[in-house]
């Protein structure tokens, strides 16, 4: 199909599918990109993926392929490079719904990133670098249609099609700055992400505001949350088109036991009072008549009490990645993140081979920072800063 901007194939029959497959494994580098159905459907899934080399852009529709195995040996093809723009959700999809594994990622976000730039979204990273302005008109279109119009189609080729050109100019510029093997250290990290199944943690526990409600008012929302999961489930939509998150927070503060008390000041629609207001009023006196020993507890993140010396080595590990990222100009959770100050604050590695034990810390961070993180910890910054930065990891 093509028009003036843009020539693509759709490829829907595995016939077609075994073609493109011989093309694919034959490039050096292709863009993917996909879209998925998440604000339409319970169970979300990859509804359409996108795939273009230097020269050609193809559309692939599971939904009529179901079988995408034949991608298999060429995502997980060392020698070709697969170019994602923020690869984490892309990632854990595609094993999700295919078992495809990706090897040899290149992360045009993760690139940005490492670059500085403030705005690291697609669209504002094309405008910026080549000029383009990406049409979003379908961003948050249902892709679980059939058929779909072929401006929506067009419109998801659209963003794959630039990330070749995108990514041979962001690791030029890596290699310039001497960051090219931190981004793709990174990238081989983030093939190994996966979706996790659901827990077994009550579902308030994902709620903002719930942690300021009483036990009762959590017995109450919990109620209310799996009733809503329920239906959700059922008419196969996301929770959030059944009800929102305040009206049901609202409801376990004021707990109604009678539709003259639901009725009063609810942030409900007519719609939903109508249809659900019985079993809204059900599920409340359900969660009301529990015993007391039954109700549950906002279980909050407790920080674990840490020696005052490990407190003190976290302190200035931060203030050695705020003046450092400041230095390359980069966001210091990118440079490092909390969960790795805290873990190398407690291990107190005494060389570069005992850092590589703690969890979190990459090749290149090491060989890059190693010396000046083991100095911050032994004199910590405030020696180090007197000394001067020339003499840190001396």
């Amino acid at each position: 199909m093509t028009d003036q901007h843009l020539s693509y194939e759709w490829i829907e029959t595995f016939p077609h599918l075994e073609e493109v497959a011989r093309i694919l494994r034959q490039a050096e580098i292709i863009g993917v990109d996909l879209e998925a159905d998440s604000l339409y459907h319970y169970f979300e899934k990859v509804c359409l993926l996108q795939i273009s080399t230097e020269s050609a852009s193809y559309v692939l529709d599971p939904l009529a392929l179901r079988d995408l195995s034949l991608l298999q040996p060429i995502f997980t093809d060392s020698g070709i490079r697969k170019v994602f723009h923020g690869a984490d959700y892309d990632i854990r999809s595609l094993f999700r719904d295919f078992q495809l594994e990706v090897q040899n990622l290149f992360d045009t976000q993760l690139a940005c990133q490492f670059l500085g730039l403030r705005e690291t979204g697609l669209d504002a990273v094309l405008r910026t670098r080549f000029q383009i302005e990406l049409n979003k008109k379908f961003q948050r279109a249902d892709w679980s249609r059939r058929p779909l119009p072929s401006n929506m189609v067009e419109y998801a080729a659209s963003d794959g099609r630039y990330l070749i050109p995108l990514a041979r100019l962001l690791e030029k510029e890596l290699k310039e700055k001497g960051r090219l093997s931190w981004v793709e250290e990174e990238c081989q990290w983030l093939t190994r992400v996966r979706f996790l199944p659901p827990g077994s943690n009550p579902l308030f526990q994902k709620i903002k505001g719930a942690a300021h409600l009483d036990p009762r008012g959590l017995a109450v929302l919990e109620s209310l949350l799996r009733f809503r999961e329920t239906l959700a489930r059922k008419a196969d939509i996301p929770p959030f088109k059944v009800f929102g998150n305040e009206p049901l927070l609202e409801l376990a503060v004021k707990k109604p036991l009678t539709m003259e008390e639901l009725e009063k000041g609810t942030t409900l629609s007519r719609k939903q009072i109508d249809r659900y207001a019985l079993d809204l009023i059900r599920e409340i006196h359900r969660a009301m008549a529990l015993p007391p020993s039954a109700l549950p507890l906002f279980r909050k993140q407790a920080r674990p009490l840490l020696p005052g010396t490990v407190n003190n080595r976290i302190k200035d590990l931060k203030h050695w990645r705020q003046r450092r990222a400041k230095d390359l100009i980069m966001d210091p959770g990118i440079l490092i993140n909390n969960a790795t100050i805290i873990a190398l604050a407690k291990k107190n590695p005494s060389s570069p081979e005992v850092m590589k034990e703690v969890p979190g810390m990459k090749k290149w961070l090491i060989d890059q920072f190693g010396l000046e993180i083991l100095a911050t910890l032994k004199r910590g910054w405030r020696e180090l800063e007197e000394k001067g930065s020339k003499n840190i990891g001396e």
